[in-house]
């Protein structure tokens, strides 16, 4: 028997890889399915099942694809829901074998109402591990408001009543020794805090995660997993009936996407169409040099679910500038979250945009040390668009937070006659923030390399108390 995870951390998201006996399982895959069918083949192993955790709401399952790709049976927990493709609807209880193992299905509503955990039983009966999905996390559990996005009668009170009873009397009740592996770590916004342990054993976690101590009512537990919600990312909706209702094959997508396009030809392409244009260089290349009107999204960092959280329609036409060699990633990353009608790529680059004599703009970035120079030269504010959580855990006295995660209500913060400096935590949203503003003519705005570590590392700057945070979101 094997028990692999497969994590990417981008989405802070676990695919789980199990087999014995030459069958496996692939457990909540991810929108591009070679890599698991590549890991089965090595095995020589005949995927036979694709277990879903429930509909996800975060990315785009690899469900369909698998299938369609290895004859994989696709297993959901008991729903009524009416799916676009052919699937096996558990009852709760339901075994399934893969070999010489078995794996039982639980259902567990609350995340959602389909919400199903998976116990695997090894060759000897012994049970030994539960893969929990978004029902259970480490040192956390699943939000319980995102269904109500999708079922108009459900409502967070509701769904987190249903989450305590499935953690009361379907998970705690097992052994202490479980290995819990979960579907996602911290960076996940299917969660307030999770950890960044990737898996743990049920007896710690009763011990530990807030949710499951001794004599928590069921009042409590649901005030306290609704305390510090905020609202879900806009594509989440989108992508949960993109996995009940079908897709698009990713080869389709990525061989539609994988456009080369010359410099001219690409600017055709952004003339003639909505196309909005993606930057996908490192913050501080991009700032020295861009296409005008273009905005930038490193494909270095949470690149998926910045996209995700600041393109409101996903079905948005989309034209690549990346490194050359990194298009394809870009393409899939994006897919991955539902975004499937890329047009095409800068052929060469940037560098062959700039080559070809065409306008370039670009976007100044100072250090700490300018900034306070700038702030009492020439009355210049200064802007934090970290989330909500992270500037009332710890920010410079008197920045405005204005929040990349809800650019449109941020936008409002910021009046055209006067100049900002804009700084996250890094680097790396804030660039995004001053270009997305930069492309809708605000031109008044500079961006702060090294984000907030550097200006609390100066020394030069108030910081205010450090409070512990409660919530990530």
């Amino acid at each position: 028997m094997q028990i692999e995870q497969l994590y990417t951390g981008c989405l802070a998201e676990a695919a789980y890889y199990i087999e014995s006996e030459g069958e496996a399982a692939i457990i909540d895959p991810l929108r591009e399915v070679q890599p698991y069918i590549d890991r089965a083949a090595k095995d020589n192993a005949k995927i036979k099942y694709v277990f879903e955790t429930h509909f996800h709401a975060d990315f785009v399952s690899g469900h369909i694809d698998l299938s369609a790709k290895t004859g994989a049976k696709i297993v959901y927990g008991p729903t009524t829901m009416s799916t676009g493709f052919e699937a096996h609807i558990a009852t709760d209880g339901e075994l399934f074998t893969l070999g010489k193992i078995n794996i039982k299905l639980i259902h567990t509503p609350g995340h959602t109402m389909e919400s199903s955990c998976f116990l695997l039983t090894d060759e000897n009966g012994n049970e030994k591990a539960l893969f929990t999905g978004d029902t259970l996390f480490i040192g956390d559990v699943g939000r319980p408001d995102l269904a109500q996005k999708v079922i108009a009668e459900l409502t967070q009170e509701k769904l987190a009543g249903h989450l305590y009873d499935s953690l009361r009397h379907k998970i705690m009740p097992l052994n202490d020794e479980l290995i819990i592996y979960p579907a996602h770590g911290a960076g996940s916004a299917c969660g307030k805090n999770l950890s960044k342990e990737r898996f743990d054993t049920l007896g710690n976690q009763k011990r530990t995660n807030y949710a499951l101590r001794p004599g928590l009512s069921k009042d409590d537990f649901i005030s306290e997993v609704l305390n510090g919600l905020m609202p879900p990312p806009g594509y989440f909706p989108q992508n949960v009936l993109m996995n009940i209702k079908g897709y698009t094959s990713i080869d389709t997508v990525l061989k539609n996407g994988l456009r080369a396009l010359d410099a001219n030809a690409f600017d055709a392409a952004a003339k003639e169409t909505n196309a909005l244009i993606i930057d996908t260089r490192h913050a501080q290349t991009f700032a020295k040099g861009f296409i005008p009107g273009s905005v930038n999204i490193g494909v270095d960092g949470s690149f998926a679910v910045w996209a995700g959280t600041l393109i409101p329609d996903i079905s948005q036409q989309l034209l690549i500038v990346a490194d050359p060699g990194k298009e394809e990633e870009v393409i899939t990353r994006l897919a991955r979250v539902g975004y499937d009608n890329t047009l095409g790529y800068l052929s060469g680059g940037y560098a062959a945009w700039k080559e070809s004599g065409k306008e370039t703009d670009q976007i100044v970035s100072i250090s700490p040390n300018e900034l306070l120079h700038k702030m009492e030269q020439e009355h210049l504010l200064l802007l934090d668009v970290r989330k909500a959580s992270e500037y009332n855990s710890e920010h410079v006295i008197g920045a405005i937070n204005a929040p990349l995660d809800y650019l449109t209500e941020s936008m409002l913060k910021i009046d055209r006659n006067k100049s900002y400096a804009v700084h996250c935590a890094a680097g790396y949203r804030s660039m995004i923030f001053v270009s997305m503003l930069r492309a809708k003519g605000y031109q008044n705005l500079l961006d702060v390399k090294g984000g907030f570590s550097e200006l609390k590392a100066s020394g030069k700057f108030r910081v205010s108390d450090y409070v512990c945070p409660t919530t990530m979101l």
